[in-house]
């Protein structure tokens, strides 16, 4: 089954001037519990954050905190003493476990884009931990890209405690790819430009898709599209 959400449906929150953001999932102020979760992602928001500003230092614990920057650069800090630059292309994985602080700003001229992308940890009580690197995932074409992963068959990413695998593509006018997980998985597709057909139906930017008992997916791009998709686990005892 496929559950689409149009770009309509997100909620939208500008809660000061410096921050444009969307909303996925219930976060902050927006709270629907019918949207809490889907599998282990918690949250996913799609950040945008004006140059010389951003969040200031702030406490997270038990969960898996993964930001993908699309646009311009973010500097983190944190209370384990990381002071890192995560640029256009690059990944970023905090595990808050027992807890830490950070704070994710734009010390730029420019524009930062991002996606943030919490996920409930497989296991409670984790030491933090942090994680970093350059995949340049956004020059890939007509594949799709293992960015994060708590899956250790894959390599050449970066490593979290979930049980789940997140992917980015970008996919050439009338391209096709296969994606085939397995009957106990669910997949997460949110489309950031372009327009795509998931086992024929269609897919616009900013669009979502849950889909859950299919494990075979035909993707097809109409046009050049830019999308991430999520394998992730059905049942809670697997996350």
């Amino acid at each position: 089954m496929l559950k689409y959400i149009p770009a309509i449906e997100r909620h939208h929150a500008a809660p000061v001037a410096w921050l444009n953001s969307h909303f996925l999932f219930s976060f902050a102020d927006y709270y629907d519990p019918n949207n809490m979760h889907f599998g282990p992602l918690r949250v996913f928001n799609d950040d945008v954050i004006q140059p010389h500003s951003g969040f200031p230092q702030h406490p997270h614990s038990e969960m898996e905190i993964v930001t993908l920057v699309l646009q311009g650069e973010v500097t983190h800090e944190d209370t384990m003493g990381n002071k890192t630059t995560i640029r256009k292309g690059e990944v970023q994985r905090m595990t808050a476990g027992t807890g830490i602080a950070h704070s994710e700003m734009n010390r730029t001229d420019k524009l930062l884009h991002i996606y943030q992308l919490w996920f409930l940890p497989n296991q409670k009580g984790l030491s933090p931990s942090y994680e970093q690197k350059d995949i340049d995932f956004l020059s890939h074409k007509n594949e799709l890209v293992p960015l994060v992963t708590g899956q250790r068959v894959l390599e050449d990413v970066v490593y979290m405690n979930s049980n789940s695998t997140v992917y980015w593509a970008n996919l050439r006018e009338e391209k096709e790819i296969e994606f085939k997980t397995f009957p106990i998985r669910n997949t997460f597709v949110y489309v950031k430009e372009g327009t795509i057909y998931i086992n024929g139906s269609e897919i616009g930017p900013n669009d979502q898709a849950r889909l859950t008992d299919e494990n075979v997916l035909h993707i097809r791009a109409e046009k050049d599209a830019q999308f991430i998709l999520i394998d992730l686990p059905a049942a809670e005892a697997n996350y």
